[in-house]
């Protein structure tokens, strides 16, 4: 499976179990807005990383990111900070009943935020026999790059 259909994969699972798993276990309407304000960013950069990667297979070792969809990319960057500000916004104001959900919600907030580094400020993505070796090099990510090739032209 390609990475561009593993991230689009990952956003109809979680949506699935947004949906579906999640009214089950978070019984009050504030949880479950906490939760799907958790949630959302995430989908978001993880929809984001699925159609880079898809549209990447065009380019990657042949040529440049499309100056137009460099420009997309790029905005989406500081988009994303909005969504994740507001989402963060959103989960206190509605902040869930118990501890565990918090967690749960906390959880599921801050693994989006590690998804956006992932894909805009830092790799954290390496096979896991080599990721401590790699990770401590703070290596660019590709999109990152992508989109600096695509401004050089």
């Amino acid at each position: 499976m390609s990475l561009g259909a593993g991230e689009l994969t990952s956003v109809a699972t979680f949506t699935m179990l947004g949906v579906w798993a999640a009214p089950t276990i978070l019984t009050t309407g504030m949880d479950l807005a906490a939760f799907w304000l958790a949630l959302a960013p995430l989908l978001f950069v993880l929809l984001q990383g699925g159609a880079y990667w898809l549209l990447a297979r065009n380019w990657v070792g042949a040529s440049r990111m499309p100056v137009g969809l460099a420009r997309v990319f790029g905005a989406l960057k500081w988009l994303n900070l909005a969504v994740y500000i507001g989402g963060l916004v959103g989960i206190v104001a509605w902040w869930p009943s118990s501890w565990p959900i918090a967690a749960l919600v906390g959880f599921t907030w801050v693994f989006g935020v590690v998804e956006y580094v992932n894909y805009f400020v830092v790799r954290l993505s390496y096979p896991a026999r080599v990721w401590l070796l790699e990770v401590r090099h703070f290596r660019t990510p590709r999109l990152m790059r992508d989109l600096r090739l695509a401004g050089r032209r």
